[in-house]
């Protein structure tokens, strides 16, 4: 019986154990991904079992534990286990479903569980030909931003490697300080988020890249491979001493990717307006849709 014993820390040496286990059950939504949770581990405090060949993860957030149902083959049995332990949390929302065919499922197996959407934590999904080339009049406030900063900016791009990553780090500090990240709670947990990422750079097998003005770091994007046709942007941040730095980051960075996959995932906003506006005029392709189920609907049906 699946308790919450039966679950463990996400650490680091487990990445060779999801990666494995995710390139047969790819994910959609990018809080599944084990470079999401390793680097929000400090924040959400992700937990995982494994149970008949599936892995179950938790989340706990200011006490308030939530489960995700198995990721894996089909399981009706442990999708019950783990709605029990769910509906025993003390989350009003214990339950989250973070891909659109693991909620047809369950619809299916119970019709009559009422799933809550939460639009803060949908994930936006572009086309990388979108982004890398700025195509119509859609984007032409975006590609005239990007030709006056290409025109007048010395600006350079180049991978994050080895040879760089103490300077990205180095920039990092400084895009801390000018946001004042410890004064926010949202910028603090992400401050913390994106030096682990950066600090474990190799280890997590990410990539990236910078974009320098005058010789001197001004923006920086990690990302990875999500799924055979998704990439995953996780981090994308500058400094914007010379206007357009953003846009130049955003282009770049899609210009690297768009060879080699259809879309590219730029996560959730939040639930923050800027960050919302910002998204939504890069004209998602589809969003990955986050759903909640609450204790008292788990309650009634069990």
């Amino acid at each position: 019986m699946l308790n919450d014993s039966s679950f463990k820390p996400v650490s680091l040496e487990d990445r060779d154990l999801f990666a494995s286990h995710y390139a047969r059950y790819p994910q959609v939504h990018s809080d599944n991904t084990f470079t999401n949770m390793i680097c929000w581990n400090h924040y959400a405090h992700y937990r995982y079992a494994l149970v008949e060949e599936c892995i179950v993860l938790s989340s706990t957030i200011d006490g308030n534990t939530r489960y995700r149902p198995p990721i894996g083959p089909r399981n009706p049995e442990l999708l019950a286990e783990v709605m029990s332990l769910a509906a025993r949390s003390k989350s009003s929302l214990p339950l989250v479903i973070l891909d659109p065919d693991t909620r047809e499922w369950i619809s299916g197996i119970y019709p009559q569980l009422t799933f809550c959407p939460e639009r803060n934590y949908f994930d936006y999904v572009y086309r990388a030909s979108d982004l890398a080339g700025l195509p119509g009049k859609k984007y032409h406030t975006i590609r005239r931003q990007l030709n006056q900063f290409q025109r007048d900016c010395a600006w350079g791009v180049e991978p994050i490697t080895a040879d760089n990553v103490g300077e990205v780090r180095e920039f990092l500090n400084q895009w801390c300080e000018w946001k004042d990240c410890d004064s926010e709670p949202v910028l603090a947990n992400e401050k913390d988020a994106v030096f682990f990422a950066i600090s474990h750079y190799s280890e997590l097998q990410l990539s990236g890249l910078v974009i320098r003005v005058d010789g001197k770091i001004a923006a920086m994007a990690i990302f990875e491979r999500m799924n055979d046709d998704t990439a995953l942007v996780h981090f994308e941040k500058g400094i914007p001493d010379c206007k357009g730095i953003y846009r130049s980051i955003n282009a770049e960075t899609a210009r690297h990717l768009a060879d080699n996959y259809t879309y590219i995932n730029r996560e959730s906003d939040m639930g923050v307006e800027g960050i919302r506006e910002a998204k939504m005029r890069y004209q998602p392709h589809h969003m990955v849709e986050v759903h909640f189920v609450s204790r008292e609907e788990l309650e009634n049906i069990l």
